[in-house]
Parts: C-alpha cells; sequence; structure tokens
C-alpha cells in the first residue's frame, strides 16, 4: 500500500505512542511510519502520526511547542509524579484559590527543570525510568525548558482552602522536553503541601491541532475500508 502523509491520532488512554505506531504498521502494511513526540501511557490528544515520505516531517512535530490540559491534585506526592505512583506522602491542603493563582508566575517562562527518574531520558546509557524501578536514583542534570503560558481553568473551593479531593485544570504551553508531571510536582513543593499530576491532554503539537485528530478507532475502520486518505491531514 503506497501512502505518504500524516494522521493525527487522538491517543487512547493506556496506549503508548509506539503501540500506536505498531497498531497502525500492521493495519496499514507499511515499514516506513513513525510518531512525532511521545506522550506517557496515561495520556490522551494530539499524536502525529508520520507515514511514507512524510516520516521526514517527524522532527517538526518533536521540536516544536506543545499545549496540554492537566490536572493536579494538591496533598499528594507520588514517586512517578502522576498518579500511576506509589503514594510517598499525603498532606493536609489550606491552599487557597489566591495562594495557587500567585504561586504560577514563577512558573513562567525560561527556567531548568530536573527530569524525573520516572522517564525515557537516558543516563549512562541508561532510561532512567530502568533505574528507578530497581529502586535507584540518581543526579540529573537540569534541562533549559520555558513555560509560555500557564493558566488555571477549573479549581473546587471548599471552606477557605482548595478541595483536594478534586484536581485543578491547567493549560500550558511550553517548549519541547517539558515535563509537566514535574511541573505539576514542583507547583505543590513551592505551595508546600505536594501535588501530582492527575491526568494529561496535549492539544497542540506544533501546527497540528486535536480539532485535527482522529481516533484511533475510526482511523483503524477508515483503513479497513480502504479510505485512509480521509484521514490524512489536508
Amino acid at each position: 500500500m503506497d501512502i505518504n502523509g500524516i494522521v493525527i491520532i487522538d491517543k487512547p488512554e493506556g496506549w503508548t505512542s509506539h503501540d500506536v505506531v505498531a497498531k497502525l504498521r500492521g493495519a496499514l502494511r507499511i515499514k516506513r511510519i513513525g510518531h512525532g513526540g511521545t506522550l506517557d501511557p496515561m495520556a490522551t490528544g494530539v499524536l502525529p502520526i508520520f507515514i511514507g515520505t512524510a516520516t521526514r516531517l517527524s522532527n517538526t512535530s518533536t521540536d516544536a511547542d506543545k499545549e496540554y490540559i492537566a490536572g493536579i491534585t494538591l496533598g499528594t506526592v507520588t514517586d512517578t509524579q502522576d498518579i500511576t505512583g506509589k503514594v510517598l506522602s499525603e498532606n493536609e491542603v489550606t491552599v487557597t484559590l489566591d495562594d495557587f493563582k500567585a504561586i504560577l508566575p514563577q512558573f513562567m517562562g525560561t527556567q531548568k527543570q530536573i527530569p524525573p527518574m520516572y522517564s525515557a531520558k537516558k543516563q549512562a546509557g541508561k532510561k532512567l525510568y530502568e533505574l528507578a524501578r530497581k529502586g535507584i536514583e540518581v543526579e540529573r542534570e537540569p534541562r533549559e525548558i520555558e513555560i509560555k503560558e500557564l493558566e488555571l481553568l477549573e479549581a473546587n473551593q471548599r471552606d477557605n482552602s482548595l478541595d483536594s479531593t478534586i484536581p485543578l485544570t491547567i493549560k500550558v504551553k511550553c517548549s519541547k522536553g517539558t515535563y509537566i508531571r514535574t511541573l505539576c510536582h514542583d507547583i505543590g513543593a513551592a505551595l508546600g503541601c505536594g501535588a501530582t499530576m492527575s491526568s494529561l491532554r496535549r492539544t497542540m503539537s506544533g501546527s497540528y491541532r486535536i480539532e485535527d485528530a482522529f481516533t484511533l478507532e475510526k482511523t483503524l475502520e477508515s483503513i479497513s475500508k480502504g479510505e485512509i486518505e480521509e484521514c490524512l491531514l489536508k
């Protein structure tokens, strides 16, 4: 099957980016296929898939700015910095809405971020998550990132404090290589109560937006009908 082009997949929760590529490779029976920018299994949203000659364009997405909608749960700290991990501490939350809004500006702009241990970043030839799973923690070099937009979209207040049982929702526009779960973790540390990322949805990767995305189910259905052209980015 001679197909060349780009499909924007709305990645389902629980799938790795590699899982999506492998599924589409099998369905299309094509070798030249890849994705532009890894998403964690718990994340959903924009995953550009490059097919055939379009694979040479994959770096345009990998290197581009990203936009995310994330849930952040205050008072809980985990080893993975998201809710899939082991809970390390649970703390009382006395943070008000004004406290949360006041802390956000300090995370804006160019800054150094320490990659989490549970990440695919390599150090001395080993992926950090492989070391983390063995209980080994190593010192990581901070990397330069840029937070271009950081906005609180939704919050629930109980009495005079934020309700820690319901995640807050934030929108983040950032440079490549930014770990949103680390941002959530660091916001929690700055507030003094800790925090963990409870959900993540990528809504933009470079020029590719969630409005252009197809579900994996819809894409596979189009392939089975010989109508994959319907899903190719116009």
